[in-house]
């Protein structure tokens, strides 16, 4: 079979003219038309390499004082010394460019044209990458399906005028809505009244859950998803690379129906325990929004892919649980040394935090503590390969039992597990709050209600 469009010269969509205005009127009158420009695109949205550059050094020079001196001389002499210079084509292309722009008035027009050609050109990247996976059979058909879908619904949003509500002006109504309605609609609550009195799950934050090994974060994660999913119909995305689809369902039907966990796993359920399952089974069969993703080796691309697929369908995730953060695949892993992976951590750390605020919705990363936080207390330092965790997260809560020597469950606070709220962005910090540890039912319970 033959490509009818083989003889077709498929040059990407771009408009080199409007490049060229956009970054010359950012030159003529800097302070307004950057003002203007920087919402609408961002520097990988121009297609010339010379153009990123530039636009990438203007920004840059833009946001380092209150009156930045912006021109074709002061961009020239930027470049120059960043060594760039020659890259974009001498200092003489910068005149080239401000002599190219018709009006700096329309300069916010001439921006919105270079935004639409790089969305079609993310639309034609995210076809030929699925059609390169499928030719070559890389995964099967129903993954590459959806990972294409996803991948087209965010190249495709927001193709159309961009709107952007940053003044005081524009926030004011909402802001009252919230002081009326005495808490922010968007906040999700935790099925832990204890914690919710201190902790409030706001979009935009990154919220971190450490503990040790077995200490119960993977629990706790899941017990949270199923509460926003569950009791408050909300969709949710749980990203598991600790565990798989089979184990996260045991552990979220003992939660649901009260059976022993135990006994699921091993399939080895009795009479009661079907009684019980069938009561719960009208819940967890319409479930639907409740995603789970054990999809290998994760990365965030692929949970942003994941959170835009749901989105295409109507249901954009309220919350996302990543368990848990020192197992996600780096983007672009060079392996090689402590240093290095430290540098990974950190970047997944930061870019969990971007997610969270890119969909507006709070983020929870369950994080391991590093083996010399066994046996004590646990504080925010302790976290596994990377410091980074402390500085991006909201919200830090960690997670410490009280454990025997030998590592059983015994002593006064035998079945108690600690919630330390460490960091805690919006609200009181170093608070304790003391919750019901009911492994064997894979949940957490207030110590209220424990049965």
């Amino acid at each position: 079979m033959t490509d009818e469009f083989e003889d077709f010269e498929r040059i990407p969509p771009q408009h080199l003219e409007a490049e060229q205005a956009v970054l010359g009127a950012m030159m003529l009158s800097p302070r307004s038309v950057i003002d203007q420009v920087m919402p609408v695109v961002k520097s990988d949205d121009f297609y010339r390499p010379a153009h990123e550059i530039i636009f990438t050094t203007i920004c840059d020079v833009y946001g380092r004082g209150r009156d930045p001196k912006i021109d074709p001389i002061t961009i020239a002499a930027e470049l120059t010394g960043a060594g760039l210079i020659e890259k974009i084509g001498g200092a003489s292309y910068l005149h080239t460019l401000v002599q190219t722009v018709p009006s700096t008035a329309n300069a916010d027009y001439y921006a919105h044209i270079v935004y639409a050609k790089a969305q079609l050109r993310r639309v034609i990247e995210a076809s030929s990458r699925a059609a390169s996976r499928a030719y070559t059979s890389q995964g099967e058909a129903s993954d590459i399906v959806d990972d294409a879908m996803a991948e087209l619904q965010g190249a495709a949003t927001g193709i159309s005028a961009i709107e952007v509500k940053l003044s005081v002006s524009d926030r004011w109504a909402g802001f009252l809505d919230e002081l009326e309605a005495g808490k922010d609609p968007r906040a999700l609550d935790t099925p832990w009244q204890d914690l919710n009195e201190i902790v409030e799950l706001k979009p935009g934050q990154l919220v971190t859950i450490g503990a040790a090994t077995g200490g119960g974060k993977s629990l706790l994660g899941m017990n949270l998803a199923a509460h926003v999913a569950m009791t408050r119909a909300r969709p949710v995305l749980v990203a598991s690379m600790e565990m798989g689809g089979s184990e996260l369902m045991a552990r979220l039907t003992a939660a649901e129906a009260s059976v022993n966990l135990d006994r699921l796993i091993r399939r080895k359920l009795e009479d009661a325990d079907w009684a019980k399952i069938a009561k719960a089974s009208e819940r967890l069969q319409h479930a639907e929004n409740f995603i789970l993703d054990d999809s290998p080796s994760l990365t965030v691309s692929k949970i942003r892919a994941r959170m835009r697929w749901m989105t295409s369908r109507g249901t954009p995730p309220a919350m996302v649980v990543a368990d848990y953060l020192q197992l996600l695949t780096p983007e672009n892993s060079k392996g090689g040394g402590e240093k290095s992976r430290a540098v990974e951590v950190a970047e997944l750390s930061r870019n969990l935090k971007l997610l969270a605020m890119e969909f507006e919705i709070p983020v929870v990363a369950l994080a391991q503590f590093n083996r010399n936080a066994v046996g004590r207390q646990p504080i925010v330092s302790d976290f596994k390969d990377s410091s980074a965790i402390e500085q991006d997260s909201n919200v830090i809560v960690l997670m410490h039992r009280e454990l025997a020597e030998d590592g059983t469950d015994t002593g006064p606070r035998a079945g108690e597990v600690d919630l330390i709220v460490a960091k805690n962005r919006n609200g009181a910090s170093g608070r304790i709050v003391p919750l019901v540890f009911q492994g064997h039912y894979a949940r957490l319970r207030s110590l209220g209600r424990a049965a």
